[in-house]
């Protein structure tokens, strides 16, 4: 692959957490591979390059344990999963190392996304409660 990863990430959630949509933006950009070790999950990438033909649009795939699959998100994508198991382990590999100052994120459940998750009333941190939407995002676009 035409890339450097340079941190590892894991994360470990129970059933009907989702997490994200998660970005960073240009101040410190970072492409994601991810894959499922434990359990399973749905996992989504959102496009957030304005100007791009997929705009706006989402992808989603079942990651789990059992089919080996792994995703990669591209810089100006958002990335979320929701766990469809009892536990699951998430681990992905960065090409940026993680900054706080340069995070933002996109409401999971935004109206103009539209993405079908496998549940509607999820477990959900405080940070990920409070993302803005698609709209508040346009006013002040992370990746032109």
């Amino acid at each position: 692959m035409p890339f450097e990863f340079v941190q590892d990430c894991h994360s470990r959630s129970g059933c009907r957490v989702i997490r994200g949509l998660h970005y960073q933006d240009m101040r410190a950009p970072s492409a994601k591979l991810v894959r499922c070790t434990a359990g399973r999950i749905l996992d989504v990438a959102v496009d957030l390059r304005v100007g791009s033909a997929t705009f706006g649009k989402w992808f989603s795939i079942e990651l789990n344990s059992e089919n080996h699959t792994q995703l990669l998100i591209p810089v100006g994508f958002a990335h979320g999963f929701a766990a469809l198991s009892e536990v699951c382990e998430v681990q992905y590999k960065q090409t940026g190392f993680y900054n706080p100052e340069a995070e933002g994120g996109i409401i999971w459940n935004d109206p103009d996304l539209d993405i079908v998750w496998p549940f509607r009333d999820p477990v959900l941190s405080k940070r990920d409660r409070n993302l803005m939407s698609l709209k508040q995002y346009r006013e002040n676009p992370a990746f032109k």
